[in-house]
């Protein structure tokens, strides 16, 4: 008996874009001239398609009990590969053999249909997986247990939120049984808890049932803690399938992910004082595309002075994704000659959970701020690599700054 799930063999992926050529100006000034040089010009087509890719040339297997992470930039044909999978979009070339039940889980609504109940559902997408009614029978209960959506049952699921869509669709693909089951990120849309209690669904029944799963994340901690490989896409084509390890150092090492340096535009340059460069560094001073959770950090400001100021301060800021400042320092106001500079903040007692923080940098003398960046620089807190292992981490997801504090316990009796 073969121990394969997934075969895929030479699976590409073709659209066509379509591109208007020529003037679109809504005057009339621009609509004349536009029909005159098309009148010129009958040879070019003011209307032209492109090819683009979305996969190309992917070979590979996947194994029964596999858990694989499909890992990638956006735009790298992660969600095009599992469409493709689930028999939603069909290839353009390339076969596909599947040993074994699926089901998926990609999309708010994919699956069910809105003018059926909750409970209706249930039964329509165990039936379109082959499983008969008695088998739907036995799972029902867990099913809607799981979802937390029991009150809602009888309701047109059209009606329901995108967070219960997506909690009754992820119980109906875990419980009816099926051999492969494919994840795309729509957990994300389910609060924090339910992701959790998601996850935990999909370790029991990879590990303890022996299930196949593919898993689409940009948490590099989930899919750790999941998957025991990876398959790194990059502009459609499979770059890397190895262990999980290996594929996300792999994904955080590659170009453009995220970035170090961060250079000011020249128009700052007529101030008093400007920076001209800010870095993203490791306490050893080395430039750092991201860094891991629970790792000191430093950034290098560096910056000229035009004239003498008197009373100079230069000031960091970090600021969450949702415009949370965090936490502000400045400099010792100080006198500054001429010249070029650098300032250096180094971290090394806050403790940031992963996510994207920006940096927002200020340079100012008394009461007058030269420069203020507040949309240049960033910081990436990952939770890549090696850092599932890091002992300092408990839990990544315990909130926004992981400093613990200091506990006492004392007997009073």
């Amino acid at each position: 008996m073969s121990d394969i799930a997934i075969k895929i063999e030479q699976l590409s992926k073709r659209y066509e874009l379509n591109h208007k050529r020529g003037n679109t100006s809504d005057s009339l000034f621009g609509a004349v001239t536009g029909g005159l040089r098309g009148l010129i010009r009958k040879q070019h087509s003011e209307n032209y398609k492109e090819e683009f890719w979305a996969l190309k040339d992917i070979d590979c297997e996947i194994k029964k009990g596999e858990r694989l992470a499909i890992i990638g930039r956006n735009g790298a044909g992660k969600s095009t590969l599992l469409k493709v999978l689930s028999r939603i979009v069909k290839p353009t070339s390339g076969r596909i053999e599947y040993h074994g039940s699926m089901a998926s889980l990609l999309e708010v609504g994919t699956g069910f249909h809105g003018d059926l109940s909750g409970r209706e559902n249930i039964y329509l997408n165990g039936s379109i997986l082959g499983m008969s009614r008695a088998e739907i029978d036995r799972q029902f209960d867990a099913i809607v247990d799981f979802s937390e959506v029991e009150q809602f049952l009888d309701t047109p699921v059209k009606r329901y939120s995108s967070g219960m869509y997506v909690r009754l669709a992820f119980s109906v693909a875990a419980h009816l049984d099926p051999e492969i089951l494919i994840v795309d990120e729509v957990l994300a849309v389910g609060d924090a808890a339910f992701q959790k209690k998601c996850l935990g669904k999909m370790n029991e029944i990879s590990r303890e049932h022996g299930k196949t799963i593919l898993f689409v994340s940009h948490s590099m901690q989930a899919v750790q803690k999941i998957c025991n490989t990876g398959m790194l896409l990059q502009k459609g084509r499979l770059i890397e399938k190895d262990a999980i390890e290996k594929v996300v150092n792999s994904y955080i090492q590659t170009p453009g992910i995220s970035q170090s340096v961060f250079l000011v535009p020249v128009s700052q340059f007529s101030e008093p004082a400007y920076a001209h460069r800010i870095t993203i560094e490791s306490e050893l001073g080395e430039p750092m595309h991201e860094v891991p959770v629970g790792d000191n950090w430093q950034v290098r400001i560096h910056y000229r002075v035009n004239r003498p100021l008197e009373h100079f301060i230069v000031g960091l800021g970090i600021v969450s994704a949702f415009e949370q400042p965090i936490r502000t320092s400045w400099s010792v106001a100080h006198r500054a000659q001429m010249g070029e500079y650098e300032a250096v903040f180094t971290n090394n007692d806050l403790m940031l959970t992963p996510g994207i923080y920006k940096l927002i940098v200020g340079l100012s003398e008394n009461e007058r701020t030269f420069q203020y960046l507040d949309n240049l620089a960033e910081i990436n807190i990952s939770d890549a690599g090696d850092v599932a292992t890091n002992k300092r981490i408990v839990n990544t997801q315990s909130g926004l700054i992981l400093n613990p504090m200091s506990v006492n316990i004392n007997k009073i009796e």
